[in-house]
């Protein structure tokens, strides 16, 4: 009788272990769904991932596993997970899959997979919409893709995202890039920036619209400081925000990011020309891969001189960090063949996995790479130059400052900054003319006279930045002394 007790005892006790076991793996289920409702992924996903192993048919937890993994950057996983809950109906399933297939830019398969989905909409009379927008951003993949350029990664360093042209150690003649605040003492967005032509006749800037969007802006130089501001076309401006102008030296060759709808997803870098005899710019094109992504890539800059280039991107990075690369820009542009290269290999090469894998010619890259150490030292020499005060200011007999927090008065700290950006322009063009100079002596005589219509218009400029510096630094001083 006691061991008969004592095993329905413990039959009992067994039932409450599974059903507590049930209740709490349903409320583990509901919590799930809810985190996933509201897009915390992560905190779904261990869940969903438990569910999965219990029930490996159900296609409901496929799929929403399949999703936690797509938000949280495990492609592959996702699209296995996602492949499963198509093949067991769940409903959206095909809609995420061609995400999936996007987002581990395996294009084909996205747009095969976003054709069917389509045509199931259509024969259940639903709306298409969502649907063909997925499309067309996959033809754009594909397309991208088919035609990745076979460029050499020469080197890559990871840096604060506020800092990041620090990064950039281009010569002189690329000209100057700051952020609008920097350059232009706008109170913009803060990752807005400025480009300054190399002989210093000419900015270009990011700065808000009237939409509060970011839209590329010119200015050009003269006697007082900067004319005023001219709203780019809406070709370049009219897409979302636009932002990171670079323009190469030829005068007409303009590289920006925006993040418009068209692109791969968050900025893209687009190249535009200017055409003289119309007057307009042309049509923008997308740059393409390796240097655009579905994350933010924007900032691409050429050094002519040294023939060599940069941009930067935030794709495998922490919040707050992003990577600059510096690449050898191609003469002419040359492209991988899509058709004979093994898939997963160009995918490499497209999401740029292993720089050293883009070395096709190892001299070529360790030419660059020597180009690239003189220009860093160079860059490290000078600013261990600028690093020991913030810059030396006489207010009066008594008074000499030397950092920013020493001025009194915000007015004069003010001027005072739009003196220093007038001086780092004077020093740039002072480079750059010392440059033509050395350059004249040897030139043939067709060459120089190509070069004193150059040589003049810096000169020029100089001597209006000279005046420029005087009286600012005067007006500084006097309005510190007034506020002593």
């Amino acid at each position: 009788m006691m061991g008969k007790a004592q095993n329905i005892k413990h039959l009992l006790l067994l039932m409450c272990a599974v059903a507590w076991g049930l209740m709490a793996s349903g409320q583990s289920l509901n919590q799930a769904r809810t985190w996933y409702d509201n897009g915390d992924y992560e905190r779904a996903l261990p869940v969903f991932q438990r569910q999965v192993k219990a029930s490996p048919s159900n296609g409901n937890y496929r799929l929403w596993y399949g999703v936690c993994c797509l938000e949280t950057g495990n492609y592959e996983e996702a699209v296995k997970q996602l492949e499963q809950a198509v093949k067991r109906r769940a409903t959206s399933g095909r809609l995420h899959l061609t995400r999936a297939y996007c987002a581990a830019y395996r294009y084909e398969e996205a747009v095969a997979c976003c054709e069917e989905y389509i045509a199931d909409l259509e024969r259940l009379e639903r709306s298409t919409e969502e649907a063909q927008r997925l499309l067309e951003y996959s033809k754009n993949g594909l397309r991208l893709l088919r035609g990745v350029e076979q460029v050499a990664i020469i080197d890559s360093v990871v840096v604060n995202k506020e800092r990041f042209l620090a990064a950039y150690r281009t010569s002189v003649e690329t000209g100057l890039m700051a952020t609008t605040n920097e350059l232009l003492g706008i109170q913009t967005d803060e990752q807005a920036t400025a480009y300054q032509t190399e002989i210093g006749n000419r900015l270009y800037y990011a700065d808000k619209q009237e939409d509060g969007s970011l839209g590329i802006y010119t200015r050009d130089r003269v006697a007082t400081g900067w004319g005023g501001a001219q709203l780019l076309p809406n070709n370049i401006n009219g897409g979302g925000n636009a932002n990171y102008p670079f323009m190469t030296t030829d005068g007409f060759t303009l590289y920006f990011a925006s993040d418009s709808p068209d692109g791969l997803g968050g900025y893209d870098i687009y190249v535009t020309r200017f055409n003289s005899e119309s007057g307009a710019y042309l049509s923008p094109e997308n740059v393409g891969m390796p240097f655009n992504s579905p994350y933010n890539d924007y900032m691409y800059v050429i050094d002519e001189l040294n023939n060599l280039g940069w941009f930067a991107s935030d794709r495998y990075q922490p919040e707050g960090q992003v990577c600059v690369y510096t690449f050898v820009p191609n003469a002419v542009k040359r492209v991988y063949d899509y058709e004979a290269m093994e898939a997963e290999r160009l995918i490499g090469l497209a999401q740029l996995r292993s720089v050293k894998e883009s070395w096709a010619n190892q001299e070529d890259v360790a030419a660059a790479k020597e180009r690239l150490a003189a220009l860093s030292s160079l860059a490290d020499a000078e600013e261990n130059a600028e690093q020991s005060v913030d810059f030396e200011f006489v207010v009066d007999d008594a008074r000499t400052y030397y950092y920013w927090n020493d001025f009194k008065s915000a007015k004069a700290k003010e001027i005072y900054q739009n003196f220093k950006q007038a001086e780092g322009t004077y020093r740039h063009l002072q480079r750059r003319l010392s440059q033509l100079r050395n350059e004249y002596a040897s030139a043939s005589e067709s060459r120089q006279t190509q070069m004193r219509a150059t040589v003049l218009d810096l000169e020029r400029q100089m001597e209006e930045l000279v005046a420029l510096m005087a009286r600012t630094e005067l007006d500084a001083r006097k309005a510190e002394i007034t506020n002593l």
